[in-house]
């Protein structure tokens, strides 16, 4: 069986050469992006537009270079990314795209439009049966993304706090699964009640098909009917004063698998293509409203059909990186009592794991763990 292609290309450029944006759209053609047949097609391009606060998110020019190159390829793209299922400036459409103006993401700056792809509430979701997989049996995804004819994803590689890195696999299961989704991957338990923050609107109850939510007349406040509720999750989108809220206690190898069988729901059946940045790798995820200092330099841009591969050929060029000074992955190794556990990311979070992920990815035929690196000189 052939290895998977990943081509990759470094961040040098030239006096008065192809700039950064520039570079990435070439090397998208050196790899074989070309080949999607895009014409009059919808092509969802899928990305992080950054928490408010973090600066370490891609900026929208890499975004205008892909929209541009997908625009003279014939297709219709457009930015999308969906709700978080925690507090934040991204937990409905409103808000979601406010933050993401701010960040630089406009129709006028990017060239295309900006949507939210799980709608106002997060709610506009669809049940996308899985099969071959181990913990999934529908995946319930953003409309807009499975909507769409072709899916590319663009993703920041970066260090993470609960999956040890955000990579592809991440940004493309996580990052496009609805609320609701984004919930089943994260949580294995059942809602609890902000009672605090519940103002007794009853919307949440109104969403319930379970009789999982109860009113309390005397309190005025909304009650959990454990035995009743599913954990569905939707009850989190109907929710505009964070009343609501699951505890992310889903193990993390059983979350990274969810999340590559939540990337399998999106990839199949259609054409898909993979771009990841190697840059500001920052050692928590651009959800963060801060970013810390990039524990490992820049090291370079990628490219494959196969999200697996990719995020393979990332994780492998950052453990081959040297340590920034001054990062929190300095100042963990100068301790006392610091463990090596000769592995960048972990020796960040000790706690984590990322290797699942690569692993039940490979497993379930989301991709190959074996490929095949090939460098693009571009200047």
């Amino acid at each position: 069986m052939a290895k998977s292609k990943v081509y990759f290309t470094d961040f040098r450029t030239a006096y008065m050469g192809t700039g950064l944006p520039g570079k990435l759209a070439k090397l998208a053609q050196k790899a074989g992006i070309e080949s999607i047949d895009m014409d009059g097609k919808f092509v969802a391009i899928k990305l992080h537009f950054g928490e408010l606060g973090n600066i370490s998110y891609l900026r929208p020019n890499y975004a205008r270079a892909i929209v541009d190159l997908v625009k003279s390829l014939g297709g219709k793209p457009f930015l999308t990314d969906c709700n978080t299922m925690y507090p934040g400036f991204r937990k409905n459409a409103l808000e979601h795209l406010e933050c993401a103006w701010q960040n630089g993401f406009t129709p006028l700056t990017v060239g295309c439009p900006v949507i939210i792809a799980d709608g106002l509430k997060g709610t506009d979701d669809v049940a996308v049966p899985l099969e071959g997989c181990v913990y999934t049996k529908e995946a319930r995804i953003g409309r807009a993304i499975m909507d769409a004819d072709i899916i590319i994803s663009l993703t920041h590689f970066k260090g993470h706090e609960m999956t040890g890195f955000g990579g592809t696999i991440k940004n493309l299961g996580m990052g496009s699964g609805s609320r609701a989704g984004k919930k089943d991957q994260h949580s294995n338990g059942k809602p609890f009640i902000k009672t605090s923050k519940c103002r007794g609107c009853r919307r949440c109850q109104r969403e319930c098909a379970n009789g999982g939510l109860h009113f309390d007349e005397a309190t005025r406040k909304m009650q959990v009917v454990t035995e009743n509720c599913v954990g569905c999750g939707r009850c989190l989108g109907a929710c505009n004063f964070d009343a609501i809220d699951f505890a992310q206690n889903q193990a993390i190898p059983v979350l990274n698998a969810k999340m590559a069988e939540y990337s399998k729901a999106v990839c199949a059946g259609r054409p898909n293509f993979h771009l990841s940045l190697v840059v500001d790798v920052s050692p928590n995820c651009d959800c963060h409203p801060e970013n810390d200092a990039p524990i490992l330099p820049n090291i370079g841009m990628f490219a494959s059909f196969d999200p697996v591969a990719l995020d393979q050929a990332c994780a492998d060029a950052c453990l081959a990186a040297t340590p920034l000074p001054g990062s929190m992955l300095a100042e963990h190794m100068a301790a006392p009592d610091f463990v090596d556990h000769h592995d960048h990311f972990v020796n960040s979070h000790p706690d984590i794991e990322w290797e699942t992920q690569l692993a039940h990815g490979e497993k379930i035929g989301l991709g190959s763990r074996d490929y095949e690196l090939i460098k693009v000189k571009i200047v």
